[in-house]
Order: structure tokens, then C-alpha cells, then sequence
């Protein structure tokens, strides 16, 4: 394969990436990761590397959108990337001294039980507004977003459970480079009592954030090559803004099963290359 297919195999996968990664707030490298490796052969230290790239394009690309639609709660997202910064690098250091095959085991576990929640589990919408408890409140989480024509109120609650789930998230952003949108969205969605819709597009306001954080480490050992990390960082933005277009119009429903679909695919796909020692 010359530099030139290469480049344009690369660029439409990441724009494939970009556009799922919007889609359900997971960021690209759920996808990214598995193509460059398995796919390509490219060394999974320098696919992680263009994944966090790709994370940082997927919220640049979808968080303005979604903020400026009424979506995306600030308040909440710069309270919870705290956790998820410190986390991530935590997660990056941890990446260079740790194998992680038995942690992308546990993290597709995690993620089967997480589909499960999100299928069978999860709160419909349109139910019963939440109401803040007293740290919601004190920190004033709480907003609307627009539903069915109007905007609906909701509130945030189990803020301590949420932020504890965030460092996790973060860690997992630093150690395989997918983002850990998925984590991210279990906790407010699950955790915190917040709509879906809310939750994914905060998701995508996030993780931009977190992945920074851990590119910083990655990028002062060496491992983000400008010839892998470009075509990923151009499709991965021109997917995810094609993205946003679809999930304003999208029934939470049908995002549910995508969501889900999607992180059980992760889930075989991490457990697999886990126990093999791929990743």
C-alpha cells in the first residue's frame, strides 16, 4: 500500500469514527485504536497517539455545535474534568510501566454490564423531571435542554458517585487512548440521573479535555507521528460535524441501541485483544 492509499483508507475510517464518535459521545478511538492496529499494523503506542488526536478533533468539532443548540451543560462538564484531567494523566504514566491487557479485559467486562444498564435499565425520557439533591444543588448543575419543541428542566444528582466514575474514565482515556466516552456517559447518565441527550453531548464537550491531558505524555515520548495522526485528525473532525447534524433530529431511543451496540462491540473487541495480548 503506497503513503497515498494509505492516507485515504485511514481518512475515511477516521471520518467513520468521527461521525460515531459525535453520534454516542464515545470519541473515535473506540474505532481508531482497533483499525490502525489490527488493520494496518501500526504500532498500538502510535495508534493510541493518533486516537487522543482524534478525541481532541471529535470534541472540538462536536462540543461548539452542541453547546450553541442548548445541549451540551457546561457547569457540569468543568466540575467533572477535573476528575477526568488528573485521571488521564495518571492513566498516561500508568501506560508506560503497565501492561494493559488484563486492564482492557476488565474495561470490556466493565462495558458488557454497561450496554446491559443501557438497554434494559436506563430512565426513559420525557419521564418525570429529577431534582437536584443538595450537591447538585450547591453547585448549581441543574438546566434544560430542548425537547420536543420546548425546553425541559432536569437535575443532577449522586455528584460524588459521578466524579469518582469520571477519574476512572479519565485513566482509561490515558492508558488506551478510546476516549472513554462510554464511562463518561454511563456516569451521567446512570449516576447522575441525566437525560441522555445531555449526557452524550457533555460527553463530547469532555473528552477533548481528558485526552488532551494524556496527549501531552504521549506526545513528549515521541508516539504522535504526524503521518498517522493527520489523515486521523481530518476525518475524525469532518465525521463528527456530519455527526452533530444527526443527533439533534435523532430519537433517544434509537441513540440508546446505537449506544449500546457500540459498546458491546467494544467490549468483545477489548476482551479479545485483552487475552491475546494485541493491546
Amino acid at each position: 500500500m503506497t503513503a497515498l492509499d494509505f492516507t485515504l483508507v485511514v481518512w475515511v475510517i477516521s471520518a467513520l469514527a468521527g461521525f460515531l464518535g459525535a453520534l454516542t459521545g464515545l470519541g473515535g478511538g473506540v474505532v481508531v485504536v482497533p483499525a490502525l492496529t489490527l488493520a494496518f499494523g501500526v504500532d498500538i503506542k502510535y495508534a493510541i497517539g493518533a486516537s487522543l488526536v482524534s478525541v481532541i478533533a471529535t470534541s472540538s468539532g462536536a462540543a461548539a455545535a452542541y453547546v450553541r443548540e442548548g445541549f451540551s451543560n457546561i457547569r457540569i462538564g468543568m466540575l467533572l474534568e477535573i476528575a477526568t484531567t488528573i485521571g488521564a494523566v495518571f492513566g498516561a504514566y500508568l501506560a508506560g510501566i503497565t501492561s494493559t491487557h488484563i486492564i482492557a479485559v476488565i474495561f470490556g467486562l466493565v462495558l458488557v454490564q454497561s450496554a446491559y444498564q443501557t438497554i434494559f435499565k436506563s430512565r426513559l425520557e420525557g419521564a418525570a423531571p429529577i431534582e437536584s439533591d443538595r450537591l447538585g444543588r450547591f453547585f448549581r448543575l441543574g438546566g434544560d435542554y430542548p425537547h420536543n419543541g420546548k425546553r425541559e428542566e432536569y437535575g443532577v444528582r449522586n455528584v460524588p458517585a459521578g466524579f469518582g466514575m469520571m477519574f476512572g474514565a479519565g485513566a482509561l482515556s490515558g492508558l488506551l487512548g478510546i476516549g472513554s466516552g462510554a464511562v463518561k456517559v454511563i456516569a451521567m447518565d446512570q449516576a447522575m440521573k441525566i437525560p441522555f441527550k445531555v449526557s452524550t453531548t457533555t460527553s463530547n464537550f469532555m473528552i477533548g479535555v481528558t485526552a488532551a491531558a494524556s496527549a501531552g505524555v504521549y506526545l513528549s515520548r515521541g508516539y504522535i507521528h504526524p503521518s498517522v495522526a493527520m489523515p486521523v485528525m481530518l476525518g475524525v473532525l469532518a465525521g463528527a460535524f456530519l455527526g452533530t447534524k444527526v443527533l439533534v433530529r435523532a430519537r433517544v431511543d434509537v441513540l440508546r441501541i446505537i449506544f449500546a451496540v457500540v459498546i458491546l462491540a467494544l467490549a468483545v473487541e477489548m476482551i479479545v485483544n485483552g487475552i491475546t495480548g494485541r493491546i
